[in-house]
């Protein structure tokens, strides 16, 4: 993994991922990561409206933005979810968080198994904040069980299109490796956490204590979303956050 870049302008520093979101980010010296939730899922424009609007009153800039969780209808093909991705991406541009290839922004993008929105929606987003007394926070974006990198995803995903009970440990341990390697590169580990969200419509007990449990990775308990990831045939996604100011926004 590329070493964490610095941002000191947006109070944070980034893992170097795909075009459409960085691996994690982590809070800079004199400053902190908030995480705000929307009671209810907002389509896609109506929340980066949302979400700039919040920004301006508490007087901070858009690059504050670091962080989101979505909720999309369904999973994609890989060329919606591309198609998807580039205008999901013209708005940080807009808001110059991103130039070029280069994004910063950590995300995770899931899909509902029950209840889904009509449309693509955010579910939360993180900022970057100046503070007196600074924590240090992180979050680490979502993860499904394929190998990052150029492909169809039939090509690089974890026992592609399996869901045996050994299948599905198979792709849990490999995107826990993932969440560590991820969390390596600012020099953190499951200790620092204060959650860890696992999403996916397959059974997780078969493998929850020894695999999740022993790693450290429930320390503060785990959030299970009866979801799936955004690409079709993905079956396993996790994320996880150091974040000790969470608020709730009506939706």
């Amino acid at each position: 993994m590329a070493e964490a870049r610095s941002l000191p302008e947006f109070g944070y520093r980034y893992l170097p991922g795909a075009f459409q979101y960085s691996a994690g980010v982590a809070a800079l010296p004199g400053h902190r990561i908030e995480r705000i939730r929307f009671h209810r899922p907002l389509p896609l424009e109506e929340g980066f409206r949302r979400i700039e609007t919040f920004l301006a009153q508490a007087g901070l800039a858009t690059t504050a933005f670091c962080a989101c969780e979505l909720r999309s209808p369904a999973p994609f093909t890989d060329d919606g979810f591309i198609a998807f991705n580039r205008l999901y991406c013209g708005t940080l541009e807009r808001w110059g968080v991103m130039k070029g290839e280069a994004n910063p922004v950590a995300r995770s993008n899931v899909c509902p198994a029950s209840h889904p929105p009509s449309v693509p929606s955010f579910h939360a987003f993180s900022i970057a904040v100046a503070a007196a007394e600074p924590a240090r926070s992180f979050v680490i974006a979502g993860s499904g069980e394929a190998v990052e990198g150029a492909g169809p995803y039939r090509s690089k995903t974890i026992r592609y299109r399996e869901t045996s009970q050994g299948a599905m440990r198979e792709k849990a341990v490999f995107v826990l490796g993932e969440m560590e390697r991820r969390m390596a590169g600012f020099g953190v580990g499951w200790a620092d956490i204060t959650a860890a969200q696992v999403y996916t419509v397959h059974e997780l007990h078969p493998f929850l204590a020894d695999e999740i449990v022993a790693r450290g990775a429930a320390g503060h308990g785990l959030t299970w979303h009866f979801a799936r990831p955004p690409v079709i045939d993905l079956e396993y996604e996790m994320d996880c956050r150091a974040v000790f100011v969470e608020k709730v926004i009506a939706g």
